[in-house]
């Protein structure tokens, strides 16, 4: 098993550590709630897939009466950033106060096991004598442990709890979410209180109807939203409660109109976050009600800073910072948001935000923004707008989401709030360039970031060990696999001698990063690649894939497809879903092994939804009107 705790833990956990080993944490809970300053209770009210459409953050656009309320009464973070741009690895960050790029938790609907000494918060709240209820969103994108919540289901509240027992309660409201805006729930004009062409849209979305509908109908859920949450501020004034309860109101992740959640932009990651604290436990706060706080706050802070309020110290492998409570930290410089996997799309970004500027890293910029997702695409404002690109009805602003992308972006957030002029290549902001791109340099080598391993390979690893205990070995050569990674993906030809050196290396990350450096390559300029058909044979069946990729690339066909189709057959989800995922990229050129692709028949395989999604979408491409026959 790791070992994860350090002398750290010694230092910053002896009051804690020592009365609990000593006299066990139920006489410690009797001990801490008998003091004069009894622990407050915390009330989590969570909405889903909402940037900060709210009034109090200063939207025209929303009707927001509650929450309004409750940000003249609390606090207002004005920087606060989802770790990830969409709800399950966001939450795995949340519960853990952990980066899951670290744990190889960063892949969308993924359940790699973690190691075991690793807690979820809640946890440690329960030893100290909190009662600890849900209701009822868990989402944790890996396995939950055994004892996190008293209760954990859409009964769960802080009523059932012991008299005078403090408690932390997670109300999750998901009238918010992105389903909201597909085509089932859309609602006509008619229907709404805000009307369409109110909307003030943002300057990427072209101004079509269907996009003007679905922001109409999204403010309307918003007030929705906004309703529960004055409801659950109610129930607690009435239950007597208000004066001794710490309320904290934020969104899961940002959203929800395309190029918002699944994105890093700040339309992706943003969120609203306000905190109200009752009088007696001011002195919790740096700061006095009704402030607007400025500080740079992400979602690994959020577990920390519910322990510091409850006098709890941060356990060391925690990687965030409290923000309030006893055991608060000074705020950082940075905050660093990841995006991987998509449900059944393969992408990589990563970011670091300051105060004023936006840095985003794209690892695959070959792959255009806007790849066909099935959950994505059953919002009617995605299909129009890709619509209208097609029929060249887009500015170049609206038209860069279904394009290739540039390897570095960088955006002045305060002139430029919605991420549309990039400044990376203006020598004017050299300097915070560097400066930005030194820093996520530095975090995703602190982190051994798991996202530069291909999922296949990592998916078979992990049946062995958590993805921590491989990428943290001494022996793991992290370092080489992001040096390739960094150079294969900035398509630079200068760097081609050193991916062909890297494709004889004994890793498997290190050929497949210099594999994809020689499709970007490939995708660029012609080229005699006929030395990678022996990479084609690799033991790895990632890397045999990403080969056949860089072949097909530079015109060399034949066997990649072949090689392509038989790996649909793997006995590996993740593998068939990388075939599949390059089958598509490679469009017309897959065509000839499409009567082979026709013949597979995926619930003899072992696969899993995402297959289906991309293996319909390939006969659609290339075969349009065939996908209406196709009953899986």
């Amino acid at each position: 098993m790791s070992k994860l705790w350090t002398r750290r833990d010694f230092i910053q956990q002896t009051t804690l550590g020592f009365l609990a080993s000593t006299v066990g944490f139920n006489s410690l809970a009797k001990s801490l709630f008998s003091q004069p300053n009894k622990p407050p209770n915390i009330l989590w009210i969570v909405s889903e897939d909402n940037g900060p459409f709210l009034g109090c953050y200063g939207d025209r656009n929303a009707t927001t009466p509650n929450i309004d309320r409750l940000a003249r009464e609390g606090i207002v973070y004005e920087n606060v950033f989802s770790n990830a741009p969409v709800c399950a690895p966001a939450r795995f960050s949340i519960i853990t106060g952990m980066y899951a790029t670290r744990m190889g938790t960063m892949h969308m609907r993924s359940t790699y096991p973690i190691p075991s000494d690793i807690k979820f918060f809640p946890q440690y709240l329960r030893q100290a004598g909190y009662y600890c209820t849900n209701n009822s969103k868990e989402d944790y994108n890996t396995i939950k442990p055994k004892g996190v919540w008293d209760e954990s289901s859409r009964k769960a509240h802080y009523k059932n709890r012991k008299p005078g027992q403090p408690f932390f309660a997670v109300f999750n409201i998901g009238l918010s979410h992105e389903h909201k805006i597909h085509f089932h729930e859309i609602k006509d004009a008619a229907e709404l209180n805000h009307r369409p062409e109110d909307m003030v849209l943002p300057p990427y979305h072209p101004d079509l109807p269907e996009i003007r509908l679905s922001w109409a109908n999204y403010y309307d859920y918003m007030t929705q939203m906004d309703k529960r949450v004055g409801e659950l501020l109610q129930e607690l004034e009435e239950a007597g409660l208000k004066e001794d309860t710490i309320v904290f109101y934020y969104s899961d992740n940002g959203g929800v109109l395309p190029r918002s959640k699944r994105f890093l932009y700040e339309s992706g990651t943003h969120v609203p976050m306000i905190v109200r604290i009752p009088k007696k436990y001011q002195h919790l706060s740096p700061v006095p009600p009704g402030s607007r706080e400025k500080r740079l706050i992400q979602f690994v802070d959020l577990a920390p800073t519910v322990l510091s309020l409850a006098g709890i110290p941060t356990p060391s492998h925690m990687q965030g910072k409290a923000f309030l409570g006893k055991y608060r930290q000074a705020a950082p410089d940075y905050a660093f948001c990841f995006r991987d996997r998509m449900d059944e799309r393969y992408d990589m970004m990563r970011s670091v935000r300051n105060q004023r500027f936006l840095y985003i890293r794209n690892y695959f910029p070959h792959r255009i923004y806007g790849q066909h997702i099935w959950y994505l695409w059953r919002a009617p404002a995605t299909r129009a707008w890709e619509r209208a690109y097609r029929e060249g009805k887009c500015n170049a602003i609206q038209s860069r989401f279904w394009e290739t992308k540039p390897v570095e972006e960088l955006y002045d957030v305060q002139a430029d709030p919605h991420n549309v002029n990039n400044l990376a290549t203006n020598p004017a902001y050299r300097e915070v360039l560097d400066e930005l791109r030194h820093a996520l340099r530095q975090w995703v080598r602190e982190n051994h970031d798991a996202g530069f391993l291909p999922e296949g390979w990592m998916a078979e690893q992990a049946e062995k060990q958590p993805i921590y205990q491989l990428t943290h070995h001494p022996d793991f050569p992290i370092e080489s696999i992001i040096q390739t990674a960094e150079k294969a993906s900035s398509g630079l030809p200068g760097n081609l001698s050193f991916l062909k050196k890297q494709l004889q290396n004994s890793h498997p990350a290190v050929r497949y990063w210099a594999l994809v450096g020689f499709t970007i390559m490939g995708k660029q300029k012609s080229g005699n690649y006929a030395f990678l058909k022996t990479l084609l044979a690799d033991p790895v069946a990632d890397v045999r894939i990403a080969a056949a990729e860089a072949l097909c690339t530079t015109g060399d066909c034949h066997d990649a497809l072949n090689l392509l189709v038989k790996e649909m057959h793997h006995q590996n989800p993740r593998v068939q879903l990388h075939a599949l995922n390059v089958l598509e990229a490679l469009g017309e050129k897959a065509r000839p092994v499409l009567k082979q692709i026709m013949g597979i028949a995926p619930w003899r395989l072992k696969t899993d939804p995402y297959f289906h999604r991309v293996h319909t979408s390939i006969i659609k491409n290339l075969k349009p009107g065939w996908e209406d026959y196709i009953v899986w």
